[in-house]
């Protein structure tokens, strides 16, 4: 991979960029929404080759539904596209101003990050969220996708540097460009190395990936983190609610790291919910119980059936803390909010948790007192997204606590600077 041409490049577009007014880069997105309208057919052809071939050496079928792409996935980018347009462009924003001592003004501005890489598994829509919130941002972006979801990117990819060229004077299109995969990873580490040339770099996919950019990068991380996401029903809870929410958290989309894959539940309830979890499901998830959850499924069983065919298993250690990406769920009973908060802490990765509660201050200790990036009281975790925090689209889900956490929107690809005017004043 030639990335020394492909940052000059990038580089390059983002000092042309940074120039351009709000106007000029709606108009840019405009156009590329609408290139990639034209190439719909293009981008879902392609899209099925990646399918096909993910399918041939065994991907799940939860992943296969993250990957893919037809026509009413086509409509939701442009209308994610749309959305971001909509949205005031952050460049230039005053954050904060005020007049120093000496008589100086200063002011605290937003500026783009520059060149910002980001390195993707599987979902094509990525490739078009990051370009379309970088580039109203006035980053220039590289974007690195992986090898099961090629053909869609080039698509997509092509159809965005169309866009921008049939922008004209409004469109940069050196501002996007796409790394293709090698077998050996090396272009990953070389990205990582890139020093000078990439202002930072954002990991989007599972923990191996995650981690390997963490512990190797030499250039500024955001980490967007993988999903091990928990549902706690307290004692209090509306149990009807509470089965409905573990539904669509599981099962909505299982592939999605705001998905939940542990279940825990207060000792007073377990009895009662556990056989309306059951029915709620409807053996569609394979539930991986704790000894004490799986004792009391054991005392409900009908006398003919068995448990595995209703796809109730034992846990395992490792199944607690572990993101299934799948139609799986671990379960654990705690005795109450206090052991469930201290439980999530240790076993999360500090994306999205979830309690179900009737009681206002278990709500709120529990709000206050886990360290995640999105804390739900009564609410699905498959809430955890740009599109639906109002942001359009989304660059990934922050878990780090330093420069952003949780959905990352425009503002999330920029930084500040100060401005300071005086009139010849010396220290």
């Amino acid at each position: 991979m030639e990335l020394k041409n492909l940052t000059d490049k990038l580089k390059n577009a983002s000092k042309e960029l940074i120039l351009h007014t709000a106007e000029q880069k709606n108009a840019a997105l405009s156009a590329v929404a609408n290139a990639i309208n034209a190439h719909r057919e293009e981008i879902i052809a392609a899209n099925k080759k990646d399918l096909d071939a993910s399918r041939a050496k065994g991907m799940s079928d939860a992943l296969l539904e993250r990957m893919m792409i037809d026509s009413k996935r086509v409509d939701g980018i442009i209308e994610s596209m749309k959305i971001v347009i909509s949205q005031n462009d952050p460049i230039g924003e005053v954050v904060a101003g005020w007049n120093a001592p000496k008589g100086m003004n200063i002011k605290q501005v937003r500026v783009p990050l520059g060149v910002v890489a980001i390195i993707y598994e599987s979902r094509p829509n990525v490739t078009v969220d990051a370009f379309c919130l970088a580039y109203k941002s006035g980053n220039a972006i590289l974007l690195r996708g992986s090898s099961n979801a090629q053909n869609s990117n080039v698509a997509l990819v092509k159809a965005i540097k169309e866009g921008l060229k049939n922008a004209g004077e409004n469109g940069v299109p050196d501002a996007i460009e796409l790394c293709l995969p090698q077998a050996n990873h090396a272009d990953v580490d070389e990205i990582l190395s890139a020093r000078g040339k990439i202002d930072c770099v954002l990991p989007r996919g599972g923990a191996n990936l995650i981690q390997h950019v963490v512990k190797n990068a030499k250039i500024p991380v955001i980490e967007t983190g993988a999903g091990v996401c928990h549902l706690f029903v307290d004692e209090s809870a509306d149990l009807k609610k509470a089965a409905k929410i573990a539904e669509n958290a599981k099962i909505q989309r299982p592939g999605a790291c705001n998905a939940i894959e542990c279940i825990l539940l207060h000792e007073k309830i377990a009895e009662n919910f556990l056989p309306m979890l059951e029915k709620q499901l409807a053996g569609r998830v394979e539930l991986r119980c704790d000894e004490k959850s799986y004792e009391i499924f054991n005392k409900l069983k009908i006398s003919s059936e068995n448990l595995a065919d209703r796809k109730i298993v034992k846990a395992s250690e490792s199944d607690f803390g572990f993101e299934f990406l799948d139609f799986i769920c671990a379960v654990k009973i705690v005795r109450d909010v206090n052991e469930a908060i201290e439980y999530i802490n240790a076993h999360s990765t500090k994306h999205s948790e979830c309690i179900c509660t009737e009681l206002r201050a278990n709500a709120r200790a529990f709000q206050q007192k886990v360290d995640s990036a999105c804390v739900y009281v009564n609410v699905s975790t498959r809430f955890t997204d740009g599109g639906e925090f109002g942001f359009g689209a989304e660059v990934g889900i922050s878990t780090q606590k330093l420069h952003a956490r949780g959905p990352m929107g425009i503002k999330a690809l920029t930084t500040t600077k100060f401005l300071i005017d005086g009139d010849g004043q010396v220290r």
